[in-house]
């Protein structure tokens, strides 16, 4: 039987999230992620039944980590309703997610080894769908520029800059980021501002 401590399962969720992104789906073992939580020999394997477990388990973490609090949800939802709102929200999110580093790189190894794996396919493709409409609907209920097709084309733009953010970090200096952010909102949203 699993145990049940939500703050161990934490603690031993956050280790796995740094061995996926530090040595990749193959290195996450339960002895590894001991070894990274600092907690005896068999403990992950208490609170996992497989490792198929922990790898969704993971997923899931990595979701929880990077939601937005409720502060921050309710100042997305303040001040000017136009393009460069729009931008200032985008350096926002890259930002928040570039500080988690582990938890960005573990959800690409996440996306690698659900190739392999139908069950962590179909959880990852369920929590990404979901994301997506929530970010769909808040944009909306913001009132700020844009439709779903902006918001989806940003999540797809944005996340690639993140990647090249952390894997790549000399190939845009800081000052080149921003300015492709604030470029990619002014584009994505030139058709909505100016109507032909």
């Amino acid at each position: 039987m699993a145990r049940s401590n939500p703050e161990r399962r934490a603690a031993l969720l956050d280790a796995a999230i740094d061995v996926l992104a530090e040595e990749g789906a193959r290195g996450l073992t339960f002895r590894a992620v001991d070894q990274r939580a600092a907690v005896p020999a068999g403990t992950a394997s208490n609170y996992f039944a497989n490792r198929d477990a922990l790898l969704v388990q993971s997923a899931a973490r990595v979701y929880e980590r990077l939601e937005p609090d409720a502060d921050t949800l309710a100042r997305s939802l303040t001040g000017p309703h136009d393009a460069a709102r729009v931008a200032e929200l985008m350096h926002q999110l890259v930002d928040r997610v570039a500080d988690f580093p582990t938890g960005f790189l573990a959800l690409l190894e996440l996306r690698l080894a659900a190739l392999r794996r139908p069950e962590l396919r179909t959880v990852l493709t369920t929590r990404i769908a979901a994301d997506l409409r929530f970010n769909v609907d808040h944009h909306r209920a913001s009132g700020l520029p844009g439709d779903a097709t902006t918001v989806q084309l940003l999540y797809l733009a944005l996340n690639w800059l993140i990647l090249e953010r952390l894997t790549l970090p000399d190939l845009f200096a800081p000052q080149q980021r921003t300015a492709l952010v604030d470029a990619l909102v002014t584009r994505l949203l030139a058709g909505e501002l100016h109507p032909e």
